[in-house]
């Protein structure tokens, strides 16, 4: 109930946003018409239509990206032809004469709007206007389609997002109703009812070129996350339980609905862990959801009953789930004649992640022989009911869940508590011990000060941007030189463009800053497909890093971005010295920049 309420507020306040814009035209020109034989069908269509497109964008994957764009298309032309008949009275009757039955409809007479009083055909505008309603991605609409993605497609995912959809339909409806005011008002003179029809279309051809030259998308959503994302906090901070909003603490938002390309992440990755007793905590759910399987044939969780089985749920890109690694490498390989079976879930959180060539690459990269799920769907994620990375499952011979670990660390205990299962299990010869580990590079365990935590870069969830005139998202910018950077800040110079889950370099030269408090220094970069590499250059506090280097770096700070990855950039002897400025220049166009993870 208080998320229903969440989304039919979050809704209603849409209104106020600025990308609204391109679409109240399309609501507006409907404002001669009887509201319950035209204005309301619309703006059911509309709401039905954005349900849809929505729902597919959270739970879909390309072919749902595929769909929406012809939508759009579609939608653009024919609402521009509504437009030409509000401008152009006669071209519509020329043009509708060969579909009289539909034509009579479509044409513009004075007493009869832009598609006539048609219930049915006002719901076709109404649909059309759904496919190209970009409502602005806030804190609500973010936990909503978060959720959807994370818990699949739903009556109840579905039932928020048509709340949600409600609640912008309503106070759209309540400006048709006073748009209809100002049409009687300007029936009193037919000079003034042929000069407001006319302006209406104008608007309307205007609406659909902003959106054509995705402006819903780019300026107007900035300017409405500065606007009503306050707003949209408080309704969430004052109607929150005491106990917490479900998933909100959990949830990383990052949701973009309006080109139905929405960037799920699934979770935040956690680096307090936090650990259960010894009880059975449910039974393995099912692991039938995998996409593919790499070092295995599929495997289901009936055919692992007498085996002590480890799930570790992890992404590649994940500098958390890299650093504990080395255990689970070790831990296979020290138990597995012991009867233990160690089964990797990769559930990634980007979009490159979810690319079964990458994947096999880094599994071959990391050195990682066990069975390897591959989860792009988040199916296996679900089943557990899974919200971190990493996040250990340790289930014993009878396929019950006995303990778990999210995050970094309790290394002893996790290793105690599979010898633990093993004996339970009736293994005569437990080794005893603990292994030994010796982890490099970015798998390495993290150093003792650290005061900077994980930056994402792209639009929907960039925060501590510090370079003069905001984040422009959406479409090329040239952003000035970033002033003096405090701790934990970032800023971007040179061409680049700043999409929903990434920052991408425009031109070469383009530079990417940070102030930060760590030893080590990573950076999630990737490049065009079949592009050549892209080099790059990195400087500490103005310098070359010298012997601070990281390991996809030389000592003159050179390297090149290969493959998408996590790349580390930096590895201080020791960070005593407090923050330093990290500077990194692309010496070639085409990198994509996702997230700063430090250690």
């Amino acid at each position: 109930m208080i998320l229903t309420v969440l989304a039919f507020l979050g809704g209603v306040l849409t209104i106020f946003s600025p990308c609204i814009l391109p679409v109240l035209p399309f609501v507006l020109a409907r404002a001669d018409q009887p509201f319950l034989r035209s204005g309301l069908p619309l703006l059911l269509g509309m709401a039905l239509a954005f349900t849809g497109v929505a729902s597919l964008a959270a739970v879909g994957g390309g072919w749902a990206i595929e769909v929406n764009h012809y939508g759009r298309l579609l939608a653009m032309g024919l609402l521009a032809f509504f437009a030409l008949t509000l401008l152009l009275p006669g071209f519509a009757e020329r043009l509708a004469r060969p579909v009289v039955a539909l034509g009579a409809r479509l044409s513009l007479h004075a007493d009869s709007g832009v598609t006539g009083g048609s219930f049915v055909l006002s719901m076709a505008v109404g649909v059309a206007t759904g496919f190209l309603w970009a409502p602005c991605a806030g804190p609500v609409l973010g936990l909503v389609l978060t959720a959807a993605a994370i818990r699949g497609p739903s009556v109840g995912t579905s039932w928020l997002l048509l709340t949600y959809a409600a609640g912008a339909a309503t106070s759209m409806a309540l400006a048709l109703l006073l748009g209809r005011r100002v049409h009687a008002f300007a029936q009193r003179s037919l000079a003034v009812s042929q000069w407001a029809r006319r302006t209406v279309g104008v608007m309307v051809l205007a609406g659909v070129a902003m959106i054509a030259a995705g402006l819903d998308t780019g300026l107007f959503s900035q300017l409405s996350l500065a606007s009503t994302t306050g707003a949209e906090q408080k309704l969430i901070d004052t109607l929150k339980p005491k106990g917490g909003m479900p998933g909100k603490d959990t949830l990383a938002l990052s949701a973009s609905a309006q080109d139905a390309s929405v960037t799920i992440a699934p979770a935040r990755r956690v680096e307090n862990p936090v650990a259960s007793g010894v009880k059975s905590e449910g039974q393995l759910p099912p692991l039938d959801g995998a996409t593919g399987w790499l070092n295995s044939a599929p495997l289901i969780a009936e055919a692992l009953r007498g085996k002590v089985v480890l799930v570790d749920f992890w992404t590649y890109s994940c500098i958390n789930c890299l650093r504990t690694l080395p255990y689970i490498r070790a831990w296979a390989e020290k138990y597995r004649a012991a009867g233990l079976v160690v089964v990797g879930v990769h559930s990634p959180e980007f979009a490159f992640e979810k690319d079964q060539d990458n994947v096999r690459r880094a599994v071959k990269d990391l050195g990682i022989t066990y069975p390897v799920a591959i989860d792009s769907r988040h199916a296996i994620w679900r089943a557990f009911g899974n919200q971190y990375w990493p996040a250990l499952y340790f289930v014993d011979a009878q396929g019950r869940i006995r303990h778990h670990v999210f995050g970094e660390g309790q290394y002893t205990e996790s290793e105690r508590m599979i010898q633990k299962l093993l004996a339970e299990n009736g293994t005569p010869s437990v080794p005893v011990g603990l292994a030994q580990v010796d982890a490099h590079g970015v798998q390495a365990a993290p150093g003792e000060k650290a005061l900077s935590g994980e930056a994402y870069l792209g639009s929907s969830r960039a925060e501590a941007f510090a370079s003069a005139g905001g984040l422009r998202a959406g479409r090329p910018h040239l952003y000035p030189p970033a002033e003096k950077l405090k701790l934990n800040q970032w800023g971007l110079e040179g061409h680049w463009t700043v999409e929903a889950d990434r920052a991408v370099t425009a031109a070469p030269g383009a530079r990417l800053a940070y102030r930060f408090y760590a030893r080590d220094l990573h950076l999630v970069l990737g490049r065009d497909a079949g592009g050549k590499p892209v080099r790059f250059r990195v400087r500490i506090d103005g310098k070359p890093p010298s012997g601070n280097h990281g390991t996809d770096v030389d000592a003159d700070g050179n390297g090149v971005v290969d493959a998408h990855r996590l790349y580390q950039l930096v590895r201080q002897e020791n960070n005593s010295g407090g923050d330093h400025l990290f500077e990194i220049e692309f010496l070639d166009p085409g990198a994509y920049a996702y997230a700063f993870t430090f250690g």
